[in-house]
């Protein structure tokens, strides 16, 4: 552990934050993320759409939770994502009896130096993978909304950032609750999607179960297609791409009426509208474009908006689900016909 300013009370651990990175050219930026789903997609079968918005989501800054059936790929995608994208892995189960610490490190006392030393938790990691999320305490998952939304952690009074690029996956099962804590709102918020596999179809399960058998072993393992300063890079080059006032206008008017409508008791917060322009400037790049268009945006919608939206207490006794809310908003939500007359060609 480091500390560049003795008098401070912020650390760098597990390496420096780097804040400048080379800017990728739309069509390389593109043609490396074609490379990583195809790489991620050698191991996960038949869950395309939930990859390509899983990158999208890390290329934008994002965090990322998956909330599936036990047995559906979570964690594997998690993993094999992390390693297509060259980032130091590292899983945590959550349990109920998990403490902060656990997560975020603690000092032990070594008794050749007779001093404490801080040992960093699994959070300081390129990629952290939260496993079943909401069976740990509210405490515990405090500790980790801290480090999504300020990329750092609290420890024994010391300030510790985290290194970039850092991204926390977590999984989460919606059909078990007995003994688990409900993500509060607040958390639920910073991740900025919410991705579901659901069942593979006749086809894809029969293509997991043969592989497994071409492997002749449990373990998968991906080749890296890019390091985490590539990463750094590709992530650049979506900062760089041009958003349109009609498709900002266009995103801000679909969160808006999540709040009006009549199912839903609490609607998306403005984070939810830029997450939608965010995470269009991300699918953009993996599309090869340098300007967003509005299916970027319907694209991503059901998985950024969903997870913000609480419903009322009768809309929920009926089963209405949010997904179902945000594609009613999709179509009653006039789509922009505009498009940037400079901004070239759809490609």
């Amino acid at each position: 552990m480091t500390n560049p300013d003795p008098g401070s009370t912020r650390t760098v651990v597990d390496g420096t934050d780097s804040t400048s990175a080379s800017v990728m050219e739309p069509a390389q930026a593109a043609r490396i993320g074609r490379e990583v789903l195809g790489t991620t997609g050698t191991v996960v079968v038949g869950a395309a759409q939930p990859l390509r918005l899983a990158l999208a989501a890390v290329l934008a800054g994002g965090h990322v939770l998956f909330e599936d059936l036990p047995g559906l790929g979570k964690t594997l995608a998690a993993k094999t994502l992390a390693q297509a994208l060259g980032l130091d892995f590292r899983r945590l189960q959550f349990t109920p009896d998990l403490l902060p610490s656990d997560v975020t490190g603690s000092s032990i006392f070594n008794p050749a130096t007779r001093e404490f030393e801080f040992r960093p938790g699994p959070i300081f990691a390129g990629l952290f993978l939260a496993d079943e999320i909401n069976r740990t305490s509210p405490k515990t998952q405090s500790a980790l909304l801290e480090a999504m939304a300020e990329g750092q952690v609290s420890a024994e009074g010391t300030t510790l950032l985290l290194r970039r690029p850092f991204h926390v996956f977590a999984t989460s099962n919606p059909i078990e609750f007995e003994g688990t804590y409900p993500l509060p709102e607040a958390q639920l918020d910073r991740f900025m999607v919410r991705l579901r596999f659901g069942y593979p179809g006749p086809g894809g399960e029969q293509d997991i179960i043969a592989r497994r058998i071409g492997r002749r072993r449990d373990a998968t393992d991906v080749e890296s297609v890019i390091t985490a300063e590539g990463l750094l890079a590709l992530q650049a080059a979506v900062e760089t791409v041009d958003v349109d006032d009609d498709v900002i206008d266009y995103a801000v008017r679909l969160t808006g009426a999540t709040r009006t409508h009549p199912a839903i008791d609490v609607g998306a917060s403005p984070r939810g509208s830029q997450a939608l322009v965010l995470l269009g400037r991300a699918l953009a790049v993996l599309d090869g474009r340098s300007f967003v268009l509005p299916e970027d945006v319907k694209e991503s919608a059901v998985a950024v908006l969903a997870h913000r939206l609480t419903l009322t207490p009768s809309s929920w006794a009926q089963g209405v689900s949010t997904e179902r809310v945000v594609q009613d908003v999709l179509a009653e939500v006039p789509t922009p016909s505009t498009v940037p007359r400079d901004q070239g060609q759809h490609g």
